[in-house]
């Protein structure tokens, strides 16, 4: 007596009649497991249970557009993953943009540098003091590599640290200080009012600070990059370089004083606070930009009068 029961997916009762649907000259006891349809072992495509027939196969695959949809979806994912320092690749393909415009259009440095006297009322254009952020020399190769190679050892860090948002905040800010400080300085020596300054060695020396102020929180040596902001910040005062002193110090400070907020605010248990923080912050480097444009001109007439 044959007990055997047909499995699964297989007709029930096979007869002569039970062919492929897309092969009539083969037999086959097999079904489809969504259209019921017979399917022999050259269509046969597996699914969760059973098998499919190849219309039934195609027509659960969603459609290139929903594919292509959720390609986007997923790469949009990993790119903003909170491991992904993508705040810090896209500083560093700013700023490699925008040298490369500026070593081939001319102009656009002088368009985007800073200079102290676009922060007064006789040339006010304020956005220079960002803008020369992205911007560095193009007399060589080496002023942005440098810069591009630091700010991709310890930004990245940095950033998976303290978050994008935060990241982004305290490199925009550290660079604001910089071009801030340089303002300030042409109040002291007003010929260097319309003296253009470039990089974004500022925000980056704010970077490192940052780092260092970390560092010694966690109880990390922090040595060796406290002697290479040294030697760098030294290396300004060498004549004939023109580097701005004045901006890595500016970045330097507010870089060091606003991780040090945030990891007081952080050990007290007051990490909601953060964005006073950086609120305050960008409070008062706006305000001395203020003093500055109803200062600078009296300043610079006093200057120019004991030029003359």
């Amino acid at each position: 007596m044959n007990t055997s029961r047909p499995q699964y997916g297989e007709a029930a009762n096979p007869d002569a009649s039970d062919v492929c649907y897309r092969h009539p000259q083969v037999t086959s006891f097999t079904l489809c497991q969504r259209c019921g349809r017979t399917v022999c072992g050259d269509c046969q495509i597996p699914g969760p249970v059973g098998v499919l027939c190849p219309d039934c196969s195609a027509a659960a695959q969603p459609s290139r557009g929903a594919q292509l949809q959720s390609s986007i979806r997923s790469g949009s994912r990993k790119f903003f993953d909170r491991d992904n320092p993508f705040v810090t690749y896209s500083i560093i393909g700013i700023c490699v943009l925008v040298w490369l415009a500026q070593s081939v259009i001319p102009g656009v440095t002088g368009l985007l540098a800073y200079v102290p006297i676009a922060s007064s009322p006789y040339y006010f254009e304020p956005l220079r003091s960002l803008t020369s952020i992205f911007t560095h020399s193009t007399g060589g190769i080496t002023h942005i590599a440098f810069n591009m190679l630091a700010l991709w050892l310890f930004g990245r860090q940095l950033e998976r640290l303290i978050g994008h948002r935060n990241f982004l905040w305290l490199f925009m800010l550290s660079g604001l200080g910089g071009s801030t400080f340089v303002m300030l300085w042409s109040l002291f020596d007003p010929a260097s009012a319309v003296t253009a300054t470039v990089g974004a060695s500022g925000a980056l020396f704010g970077v490192l600070a940052a780092t260092v102020v970390v560092m010694k929180r966690i109880r990390v040596n922090a040595g060796g990059l406290v002697l290479m902001i040294v030697i760098n910040f030294a290396i300004g005062f060498l004549p004939g370089l023109n580097i701005s002193w004045q901006a890595h110090l500016g970045g330097l400070i507010v870089g060091g004083a606003l991780m040090w907020l945030l990891t007081a605010l952080h050990e007290r248990g007051k990490a909601r606070k953060t964005p006073l923080a950086f609120l305050t912050v960008t409070g008062v480097l706006l305000a001395l930009h203020v003093l500055f444009y109803f200062v600078s001109p009296s300043v610079f007439m006093l200057g120019a009068a004991a030029i003359n």
